[in-house]
């Protein structure tokens, strides 16, 4: 044992600091996106595999992040640039001297750029799942956006999307357009259109040409055919969020500028609040100052990257501690999973053993074969060790020695770290790890293990895994078998089922699991048991083919058997029925795999993640499934997520995607819910499960949320120049016979400070975050979600709405505002939804302070609402709804444009007509008179 070994925590921890101290940018390593010194350093833009290579793809990224760096600079007030860059070049692209990737991930990227295009054509969009003011997923370019000019006429120049995006991903400001609603009655009932700033002009176009806006409105709906055209050249410089493309535009909105009657996402999601305002309350601004001087900041530095060899090394546990709980054969059929069916050909692999030193048993080998992959299992430790004692750190080196003997460097490389032990020394080789330039995915089994184990994932961007000492548990494979090479390739394998259960004897598993139509290639069914002999196992295919115990290739050692479905399987329903011929009891699992049919049709993917790795009780966990297939939400599907905790029975929870609690955005394909139900302190293991019924539409063929406008056309010189219509991706209509079904390990997460026995209620609902207000005649009619008794479950038991014509009032002093009767609103069960109506003359008649500098009589009510439980807990003031107060009798809503040129026109028209009246008398008049003359003269004449 070295020195350093010996130092103890606390020395190991002074070590550390000193350190990081000294070489602080080590950190940074897998850390994602910093701000330094008011540059962001470590942004990470990934090529997709799918994208063809192109010499003009990577020049017209680098001239789009300059130009939004400067951009950036300055909408910020000289607070933040871009300063490093990088971009991962895919493998199937040529190499070309590019830099070897040490911990970057396509997966992991700030800013994907595929070929797959959405309804939308080729619309910059930001996958965002959290609320206001909280960071998104990732930024999506297609190359097409990227390589074709012809598009910067509708969206702006690349750099300005790119930063309105930026504000999108880093800040969690919303867009201020919205097409769905593109006008407004506003507080002095005029009919405005939905923008920001309001002083951004334009006029009303219809199928002819320009028209009169009340040409485009029918009993308040905007005509089929009309739009609005703004103008190229424009006074206002705000706002970012709403229209980058216009050269006037430099900044964002804020309080002075920001229109909060716009009906768009910006208002719903942040309570009326400005982008601007949203921004500054940021961390980067909170700890950064703008720089001094006028001289501009320098250019991004840009770093090209690309992956080599693929290289993974087994880092295995074989102390004492795994002969516990079957630990040791929960690993060994894992690993043998892993290294038959999951890891991807042509793939390196190394196998290390450690207890209080390591033992390297499989220098690095390459799969080019089954036989390859044979041999690699007949390296897997078989026993365990005498000792107790663990030294991860001794086995990560001889992991590093292992896949060093390639290229001279771990870069690139991945390590999967599995321990049961409780090694204080572990941070010891933390910077030893950080340095190294490989990736560690940790998987902690049992209570026991060390409490920081994960800090070395989370420092190198790995992923972390807990597996409990549950007999019927499948943690362990679902780990593995979620381990990919995270390059964005189609043809990785997906987890189709995962299910175990503690079977009596003579007793029966019977299941089935659905193969879609677009997997079916290496289709794979794995089987394990815990006692002697592999039990009777019956699987049938969609068309009744059976398969037997003797048709599955089974070790018996390693008590597994596995079934690899020849060519492509048929897809349906596949059936099985395990029957336990053991005389007791016994866990009986069931594993299935498989890879895409085609690339012509990307498969239904789950990605399962939670918003924070720890919690410290009472506050919940947030637990997220990201279901699409391609770029498009998949709608519709029964998302259930399976928590395990360290000594509990799992907890199963079912996961929503309409827009109310936990989940921010409805129907953007991101399912959500609360997690509170904490048994323990200690380590939780998560499971997301798909399915989805045929009957069911599924796929939603639009990229709902965040993304730039592209802009139809615009006013020059009083000429109208419209831009070419966007492509829309064609839509694949072909009828799905079969549902599917996708399992995806969301890794672990940890909770401390869980009171041991009975507590108070601690939960309140959750916030209300969906609220909409309609005047209707004389009243307004509130509509909701409703929330539950403890956040998202159960029952409320009461409301309190409060209203208040002036939004400052709402804002700061919600307990002040008018409190609205709600004595015969009763809540009803969590995501149910409610609609409450009242009549706001009872209430708006009253005393409402309005605030200093509003002199402007305004005719809307701004609304929020929050519910109390049964111990009293109040949630979270809701998002502010508004709507538009009294319009008097037999009144239209006065038109946005100059209300006395409207008057103007009226008089004019009314003075004509009158003079035409008068014409037509006096003409009838003369008439009859000279009708009558001749009429005399002709009797005289007879």
């Amino acid at each position: 044992m070295t020195h350093m070994d010996n130092m103890g925590p606390h020395g190991s921890l002074k070590f550390l600091t000193l350190l990081v101290a000294l070489i602080p940018e080590l950190l940074f390593l897998g850390a994602g996106v910093q701000l330094q010194d008011n540059g962001y350093d470590g942004l990470l833009v990934a090529i997709n595999p799918q994208v063809s290579e192109d010499q003009n793809l990577i020049p017209n990224i680098k001239e789009m992040i300059t130009e939004a760096s400067f951009y950036l600079f300055n909408a910020t007030k000289r607070r933040v640039f871009f300063r490093n860059v990088k971009i991962l070049i895919p493998v199937t692209w040529k190499a070309n001297n590019y830099s070897k990737v040490k911990q970057e991930l396509y997966e992991k990227a700030n800013v994907r750029v595929t070929d797959r295009y959405g309804a939308h054509g080729d619309d910059p969009y930001t996958l965002q799942y959290r609320g206001c003011g909280e960071e998104g997923k990732y930024i999506h370019f297609t190359s097409n956006f990227l390589l074709n000019d012809d598009l910067i006429a509708g969206y702006g120049p690349r750099g300005r999307v790119f930063v309105h995006e930026w504000a999108h991903l880093r800040w969690g400001v919303f867009d201020e357009y919205n097409d769905e609603k593109p006008f407004y009655i506003n507080g002095q009932n005029q009919i405005k259109v939905t923008r920001c700033s309001s002083d951004i002009a334009g006029i009303f176009v219809c199928e002819k040409g320009p028209c009169p806006q009340e040409n485009c409105i029918i009993s308040k709906l905007f005509k089929e055919g009309c739009m609005f055209i703004y103008n190229s050249t424009q006074n206002s410089t705000a706002s970012i969020m709403f229209m980058q493309s216009l050269s006037s535009v430099v900044e964002f909105c804020n309080a002075r500028t920001h229109n909060q009657e716009a009906p768009n996402l910006q208002n719903q999601m942040c309570s009326l609040r400005s982008a601007w305002d949203v921004i500054t309350d940021s961390a980067d601004f909170n700890h950064s100052f703008p720089m001094n001087g006028t001289e501009l900041p320098p250019p991004p530095v840009f770093s090209l990257v690309q992956a080599g060899d693929k290289v993974v090394c087994l880092v295995l546990d074989v102390s004492s501690k795994m002969a516990e709980a079957d630990r040791l054969l929960q690993l060994q059929q894992a690993a043998e999973f892993y290294l038959m069916h999951i890891v991807e050909i042509l793939t390196f692999v190394g196998i290390v053993s450690f207890n209080s030193k390591g033992e390297i048993r499989a220098q690095l080998h390459q799969i080019n074969s089954d036989d390859d992959r044979k041999l690699l299992v007949s390296h897997l430790p078989m026993t365990v060790s005498a000792e107790a004692e663990t030294s991860i750190c001794s086995g990560l080196k001889k992991g590093f020695e292992v896949v060093e003997k390639l290229n001279g460097k771990a870069y690139g490389s991945v390590m999967i770290l599995v321990t049961s032990g409780d090694d204080e020394h572990v941070g010891n080789c933390l910077l030893t790890v950080l340095s190294s330039g490989s990736t560690i995915h940790s998987i902690a089994l049992g209570s026991s293990v060390v409490e920081n184990l994960e800090e070395l994932s989370h420092h190198t961007g790995g992923l972390k895994f807990f597996v409990p000492d549950n007999s019927n548990s499948n943690s362990m494979i679902d780990a593995f078998s979620r381990i990919s090479s995270g390059t964005g390739d189609i043809y990785q394998h997906f987890q189709l089922q995962s299910t175990g259960e503690n079977v009596k004897p003579h007793h029966q598993l019977k299941d089935a699991v659905a193969v879609d139509n677009s997997v079916g290639n290496d289709t794979t069914f794995l089987v394990t048991w815990q006692t002697s002999g592999p039990p009777e196992i019956l699987l049938l295919d969609p068309n009744g083919r059976k398969y037997y115990t003797n048709n599955f290739a089974t070790n018996p050692s390693l008590q597994t058997a596995c079934l690899c479905v020849p060519g492509t399987a048929e897809p349906g329903l596949w059936t099985y029925t395990l029957n336990n011929t053991h005389h007791s009891r016994q866990a009986l699992k069931v594993t299935v795999t498989s890879r895409a049919s085609s690339s012509a049709r990307p498969p239904a993917t789950v990605e399962a993640f939670v918003e924070r790795d720890s919690t410290r009780f009472p506050h919940p966990v947030m637990i997220y499934a990201n279901v699409r297939k391609g770029i498009y939400p998949i709608l519709n599907a029964t998302v259930t997520a399976i928590i395990e905790p360290e000594a509990a029975d799992p907890v199963a929870l079912d996961l929503f995607d309409n827009g109310a609690g936990a989940d921010i955005i409805k129907n953007d394909g991101i399912y959500s819910r609360y997690f509170f139900s904490f048994a323990a302190n200690g380590r939780y293991s998560l499971k997301v499960h798909v399915s989805h019924s045929p009957s069911l539409s599924g796929l939603a063929y639009s990229i709902p949320g965040s993304r730039a406008m592209y802009v139809p056309g615009y006013i020059a010189n009083g000429n109208i120049q419209m831009n070419t219509p966007r492509k829309s991706a064609g839509r694949s209509e072909e009828e799905q016979k079969w549902g599917f079904s996708r399992i995806s390990s969301g890794g672990s997460f940890s909770v401390l400070g869980v009171p041991a026995g009975p507590h108070p209620d601690v939960f309140p609902p959750c916030k209300i975050t969906d609220l909409h207000a309609v005047k209707v005649e004389e009243e307004v009619t509130l509509s909701w979600t409703a929330p539950g008794e403890d956040y998202d479950q159960g029952q409320a038991i009461s409301y309190e709405i409060r209203i208040s014509k002036h939004l400052q009032n709402i804002q700061d002093d919600f307990n002040n505002a008018i409190l609205v009767n709600t004595s015969k609103l009763n809540p009803q069960k969590a995501g149910t939804k409610e609609v409450f109506t009242f009549s706001p003359k009872f209430f708006t008649n009253g005393p409402d302070h309005q605030p200093d500098g509003e002199t402007q009589e305004s005719h809307r009510i701004y609304v929020a609402i929050r519910a109390i439980d049964r111990s009293s807990l109040k949630s979270a003031v809701s998002n502010i709804a508004q709507a538009s107060l009294f319009i008097p009798p037999y009144s239209a809503p006065i038109l946005a444009r100059d209300n006395l040129i409207l008057k103007g026109v009226l008089t004019a028209v009314g003075s004509i007509g009158i003079i035409c009246l008068t014409i037509v008398i006096t003409h009838c008049i003369l008439n009859r008179k000279n009708r009558a003359d001749k009429e005399k003269n002709g009797t005289k004449l007879i």
